[in-house]
């Protein structure tokens, strides 16, 4: 039958064809037509909600869409990273580290100069409803960025030299520490947010004043050639000793201050040392035996497992109360040794930890930070004392210290001006104290502009040294 009439199967195929379709058709009409007696409803219900409903002008539309969550987040980082690309690279031209001019471009996206002077700009870029979705994500940066810090420390540097290095580095710390408590004391009355205690209060003013930025000093001493020389290796050590010994007394800080009586503070001191013990003692050398096991590859699934321990360090930490970002650091510290195997899982995470993600803590903390608040010469004056007492806190006490360990005059000054480097770890701290509300927006900024001027002035000095002591061995040499 199909051979005798071919012509007659495919006019049945086609018949069936068109029917199909046209029931089709006919069944999504009839469903559209009793659908559209709910468009009312819908109407209604969308309006309720401040959603455009069908049939509004694409204008609403266009508006409503760019107010979604997802929309605003993702034009902040357009704005932050193009903002923070733009004066990295001024910086750069002025001989300053790339991270400085990001953190300048989160000040003057902040209600310093963005929300000041223009701040119907700000308020469309950075509606207050949109900063927790930006806040929580610069956390996630800032996480990543602490284990980049922990797989950057090379313990191995603190061999053999740790005579020099722990003294020169707990100086440097004990000295700055000692006038912060000191300078908490005469500013608490004014600067210390009610119902604060001043023990909380003068911890966080003392370790704002300790910390020296290793990744910032890092890079410093790269971009300067110095990583092989007596200076760059006897400031990286130190600046590692310091590090460790830093976080690991804002982590009892920050015990003290969130568990608020002797007894919590207690339990959160001996939980934070047993995570600690079984990181170092347990997982740290399962870790080198498993990255033995895998031929001392980097493999998909030993990332992944990299992955897994700096989230559960976090969180663990954080649990505990003493800070996530605690966590990250010593699941980077308790990585295996390999510097090369560091340094491919460094090159993995920092493109998105350092450029995407870390620019947005820099205007996180610029959005809270109002140098206008300093609006009378009584606050800059307090701004001005802090910062001098920072400078020769740290600067006098670091050279003064490897002066005394046998350094030359040279290098003891040049060590003093590396070590007196703040930069984005201060922040971080500073940014921890904010948010337990132990430091005000006053204090904040003024620290705020000690650690950004701190930053700032290494370079200068190290070259004002450097020309200092080359125009006297010259001076010597034509000496009759």
């Amino acid at each position: 039958m199909r051979e005798k009439y071919p012509s007659m199967q495919r006019y049945r195929n086609l018949l069936f064809y068109v029917l199909t379709v046209a029931a089709a058709i006919a069944i999504i009409w009839w469903i559209l037509t009793m659908g559209g007696r709910l468009q009312t409803q819908k109407n209604i219900k969308s309006i309720i909600e401040s959603k455009p409903a069908l049939g509004v002008p694409f204008t609403a539309v266009l508006r409503h869409n760019i107010r979604e969550p997802l929309a605003i987040l993702l034009l902040q980082i357009f704005v932050i990273l193009l903002a923070g690309s733009f004066m990295g690279f001024l910086f750069k031209k002025i001989k300053q580290p790339r991270v400085i001019g990001e953190m300048a471009a989160g000040i003057l996206l902040g209600a310093s100069f963005l929300g000041y002077y223009f701040p119907e700009v700000s308020a469309f870029v950075f509606p207050p409803q949109s900063l927790g979705n930006l806040n929580l994500l610069s956390q996630i940066g800032l996480v990543l960025f602490m284990f980049i810090v922990g797989l950057e420390l090379d313990l191995s540097l603190l061999k053999g030299k740790t005579n020099a290095a722990v003294m020169i580095s707990h100086t440097s710390i004990i000295v700055p520490f000692t006038l912060g408590v000191a300078t908490a004391y005469f500013t608490y009355q004014q600067f210390a947010p009610a119902g604060v205690q001043f023990i909380s209060y003068a911890l966080f003013i003392g370790i704002s004043l300790s910390i020296t930025a290793f990744p910032v000093l890092a890079r410093i001493i790269q971009e300067r050639n110095l990583s092989k020389t007596n200076l760059g290796v006897l400031a990286i050590t130190c600046a590692a000793a310091d590090d460790v010994t830093a976080w690991c007394i804002l982590a009892l800080v920050i015990a003290v201050v969130k568990a608020g009586s002797a007894w919590s503070a207690l339990y959160t001191i001996l939980l934070s040392v047993a995570y600690i013990l079984v990181m170092i003692k347990v997982l740290r050398p399962l870790m080198a035996n498993y990255y033995k096991r895998i031929n001392s590859r980097l493999t998909a699934p030993f990332v992944a497992v990299c992955m897994i321990i700096l989230v559960a360090s976090a969180y663990l930490t954080d649990a505990i109360g003493i800070h996530a970002l605690f966590g990250a650091f010593v699941a980077g510290m308790i990585m295996p040794a390999d510097m090369e195997f560091r340094t491919q899982l460094i090159e993995k995470i920092e493109s998105v930890a350092l450029l995407l993600l870390l620019p947005l803590f820099f205007v996180s903390t610029g959005l809270k930070t109002q140098i206008a608040l300093l609006n009378n010469p009584a606050l800059w004056s307090i701004c001005i004392i802090v910062l001098i007492i920072a400078v020769i806190a740290k600067f006098g006490a670091s050279a003064a210290a490897a002066r005394f360990t046998g350094q030359s005059w040279s290098e003891s000054l040049q060590l003093g001006a590396l070590m007196n480097t703040r930069g984005l770890t201060e922040l971080v701290v500073l940014n921890i104290g904010y948010d337990l509300g132990v430091i005000s927006q006053e204090i904040f900024t003024i620290l705020v502009i000690m650690a950004l001027s701190t930053t700032l002035m290494t370079g200068p000095a190290l070259n004002r040294i450097q020309r200092l002591f080359r125009s006297s061995k010259e001076a010597k040499a034509v000496t009759p």
